[in-house]
């Protein structure tokens, strides 16, 4: 049985235990954390990229790091790739519909009632 370990999904800032092992993508679709995805953890669509500072996690396989063209080296990992092997932490982009209805909702508030 494997061991259980914390990772962290920013900006909620929600901690979960995890089995090591596990990709962060089946991580947060356990815990409740919606990271996009379109071709269900297979690496093809390259929606579910998440920034890490690479504590905790597995190293980057030939494939991802392909997939990633270089952006490996500024902490984007594919969640679906990434396995969590200790204390990690992850934030995941705002979904893009929900980021331009929060911006709208925000410039509404600002606007003057007359």
């Amino acid at each position: 049985m494997s061991a259980k370990v914390p990772l962290t999904f920013m900006p909620e800032g929600k901690m979960v235990q995890v089995r090591a092992g596990i990709s962060v993508l089946e991580a947060a679709r356990r815990s409740g954390v919606p990271i996009r995805t379109r071709c269900d953890g297979k690496a093809a669509c390259l929606m579910c990229k998440v920034t890490t500072d690479g504590q905790g996690l597995s190293t980057i396989q030939p494939m991802e790091q392909r997939k990633l063209a270089g952006l490996d080296a500024e902490g984007i990992r594919l969640a679906c790739q990434a396995k969590v092997c200790g204390p990690a932490i992850v934030c995941v982009p705002e979904d893009p519909l929900r980021a331009a209805v929060r911006k709208q909702l925000e410039r509404q508030r600002e606007e003057p009632l007359w």
